[in-house]
């Protein structure tokens, strides 16, 4: 990454740090990801607003501050390993993967997760390992999650995602409810679960199968 890029990506995480209150570890991963890679190339001029923009497949990035407040309510640090349910883009996961030792995605879409695999693979990013499927089954062989993080909006949380959790490990989601979608972060303590909602956002809702 050459000096000129390195000043676009600070003043990047500047401005969204003026919006969000970025721990140094997540403040970091977003001056290291260049999210230009991610946007498809109509958008690449809007690629360091705070904006969401569409993708294939009627899919969306989500906004730099939506995907900050994500990496944030996961309180990642002390963390080993991430699933993320919902790659999309695969902007998500490359910021995960400045903080992770071991970040897993699941993506139904092929399309998307091709060229979220492409885009890896020119940052040089080795720790992201990526699964075509339905990504409510979780991804069982590498469980159990410190961290599990829903992408995808659903009005609720399957139980083999819970199942697939560490103890004390946190899962953070957008839930459908009362017509609105709301992150919200569980919290398994002792095999229960304690939910706690954080903030009002805006996915594209959770689909089963594959594309």
């Amino acid at each position: 990454m050459d000096n000129a890029k390195r000043i676009v990506l600070q003043k990047f995480a500047d401005a969204l740090a003026d919006e969000v209150s970025l721990t140094p570890i997540v403040y970091k991963a977003f001056t290291e990801v260049e999210r230009e890679l991610f946007v498809p190339k109509g958008f690449t001029q809007w690629a360091y607003r705070l904006d969401a923009l569409p993708i294939k497949a009627d899919q969306w990035i989500s906004s730099p501050v939506t995907v900050a407040k994500m990496t944030l309510y996961l309180e990642p640090e002390g963390a080993d390993n991430v699933l993320e349910i919902g790659c999309g883009s695969g902007y998500q996961a490359a910021i995960l993967s400045r903080i992770f030792r071991r970040v897993f995605t699941i993506e139904r879409i092929d399309a998307l997760l091709k060229e979220a695999k492409e885009r890896f693979r020119k940052l040089d990013i080795h720790n992201i390992h990526t699964r075509l499927d339905d990504g409510q089954r979780g991804w069982r062989q590498f469980a159990p999650y410190d961290r599990i993080l829903f992408s995808a909006s659903t009005p609720n949380v399957p139980q083999t995602l819970f199942d697939q959790l560490s103890d004390n490990g946190i899962l953070v989601a957008p839930i459908e409810q009362g017509g609105k979608q709301i992150i919200t972060r569980f919290k398994k303590e002792g095999g229960k679960i304690v939910s706690q909602p954080l903030d009002e956002c805006l996915f594209v809702p959770v689909k089963n199968g594959i594309a």
